[in-house]
């Protein structure tokens, strides 16, 4: 069953019965997928020094100083993996059991998981959500493109922020739920991309 997301008095994002829901909400509302540890990626600088001396007591003229390397910085507005391969099919449940069959790919709707780890930062871990949809499915529009995309970001606010000064088209819809940020954009083509930021794991 889809939902739609509406404002309440407050301000805050809920669902009604009748708009799609993301695979990615899907797993979520699922209780025994939410003992996946979620986590969002802390970022620091890093800031290497090199700093050289002149050698010598007699020195004839200043020797300049050997430059330093640069400040490396993480730029804020990221991606950090891929969070859902989503697809549409006219032969949905055929399509589900040839991808079980031959690459172990096994969705029986509720999605197949696929676990990853960050490569700076093992301990964290995600999954990608593969799932493929009905060709009814409303969930892609208003794309004309037959999949989608979910990428997981660290910071949706500094993204969408960057993102609306290079004019990327960027949906108005935003959804706010406690295993994370949903927001949508488009390609070049006009592919609807769906963006999430999970919110940290609770310890």
């Amino acid at each position: 069953m889809g939902h739609r997301c509406v404002r309440t008095a407050t301000g805050e994002s809920r669902r009604t019965l009748s708009e799609p829901i993301s695979p990615i909400e899907e797993l979520m509302y699922n209780p025994r997928m939410q003992k996946i540890p979620w986590s969002t990626i802390a970022l620091g600088s890093l800031m290497l020094i090199a700093a050289a001396s002149t050698v010598g007591q007699e020195v004839k003229s200043p020797q300049p100083e050997k430059s330093k390397h640069p400040v490396k910085t993480e730029q804020r507005g990221r991606i950090l993996g891929i969070g859902g391969v989503f697809f549409k099919s006219a032969n949905r449940d055929p399509m589900r059991e040839w991808y079980s069959k031959h690459l172990g790919l096994t969705d029986k709707g509720g999605s197949a998981m696929l676990p990853w780890r960050e490569h700076d930062d093992p301990p964290k871990e995600h999954v990608t959500v593969w799932t493929v949809f009905p060709a009814s499915t409303k969930y892609f529009d208003p794309s004309p493109a037959p999949f989608m995309i979910n990428y997981i970001v660290d910071d949706m606010d500094a993204l969408l922020d960057r993102l609306k000064q290079e004019g990327v088209k960027i949906d108005a819809k935003r959804v706010d739920e406690s295993y994370g940020r949903f927001a949508w954009i488009y390609d070049f083509d006009g592919n609807k991309i769906e963006l999430w930021q999970p919110l940290p794991a609770k310890r």
